[in-house]
């Protein structure tokens, strides 16, 4: 379907806006009064978000040239059929859903909310990589927050296990002077050499962390990104999560599309259904959601994901 297709099926002005986009794949742009985002069809990766009188939400490198098959390391990448390593032995990192082309399943809008929705099916191309059925749904949509939705059915005729998260890079103005608030009390794995802590107070930000959080067994988990430097917080609130992974490079990390000092405008906190497997195999014709809602505050003094 071509771009001026989508925009004739899907688009609505001034709300729904499809245009060619990331690694030459189309992206739509949808927004309204509360603000606006845009979302790539490769990987479903919402690239920006920014509530009407707030500043961006989303950091995003500033390389712009990528091709397909090259991961993009900002935005709020799709991480699946696996999330980080150690799921699905042989397979790459954070899976292959980020660097696969999504289909617009539907648009919808009211005075409220701007909604797309994109899917990624099993095919040819996917068996050769994960020998699964599978349909997976990411719903994405701008109302007084940014919501996600995830979805992952399993269309075949035997159970899968696999894990699944969205990976925000939440725009800081430094890290080193940024917390993040709502773990107190949580066991977490530092994934770096696999030892186990516990945490008390607010996690400071000060130095690289790759925090493997456990989460309690609530049906809503909050937490919220603390920014003096730009006078907010970002809360979140998230369902669906088995763990919550805190993960910020720190300098020399190497990592392709990142300028030198780029780690300091991010903080990435990051749903994740399980780690480091799947905590349940997904049954013929089950389905599993996490979702999570993305909200900026500004000038924070108590803040917390409503």
């Amino acid at each position: 379907m071509t771009i001026d297709e989508m925009n004739t099926r899907y688009g609505a002005p001034g709300r729904i806006v499809f245009r060619k986009g990331h690694c030459g794949y189309p992206e739509v742009a949808i927004a309204n009064k509360y603000g606006s985002a845009e979302i790539a069809l490769m990987g479903a990766n919402v690239l920006s978000y920014r509530p009407t009188g707030h500043s961006p939400v989303i950091f995003r490198p500033s390389r712009r040239d990528y091709n397909r098959g090259e991961s993009i390391h900002g935005g709020i990448p799709v991480c699946w059929p696996q999330f980080g390593r150690l799921a699905i032995p042989g397979m790459s990192a954070h899976g292959f859903a980020r660097i696969m082309p999504f289909s617009v399943r539907g648009t919808q809008y009211s005075e409220d909310m701007t909604e797309v929705t994109l899917a990624l099916v099993s095919s040819p191309e996917t068996r050769e990589l994960w020998p699964h059925d599978f349909d997976l749904e990411v719903k994405v949509s701008v109302s007084m927050k940014l919501n996600l939705a995830m979805t992952t059915k399993n269309t075949g005729s035997e159970p899968f296990e696999f894990t699944g998260g969205f990976h925000p890079y939440f725009l800081v103005r430094e890290r080193d002077a940024v917390s993040v608030r709502g773990l107190s009390g949580c066991d977490y794995v530092y994934a770096v050499d696999m030892t186990d802590h516990t945490l008390a107070g607010d996690l400071a930000m000060d130095k690289a962390a790759d925090h493997v959080f456990k989460m309690p067994p609530v049906l809503k988990h909050e937490v919220a990104l603390i920014d003096p430097g730009l006078r907010r917080a970002v809360a979140m609130a998230s369902n669906g999560n088995a763990n919550t992974v805190v993960w910020n490079p720190g300098p020399g990390s190497g990592i392709g599309d990142l300028e030198e000092d780029d780690w300091r405008r991010f903080v990435c906190v990051e749903p994740v259904t399980g780690w480091p497997k799947a905590v349940e195999a997904l049954a013929p014709g089950d389905r599993q959601t996490l979702t999570v809602a993305i909200q900026s505050v500004a000038e924070p003094t108590t803040p917390e994901a409503e």
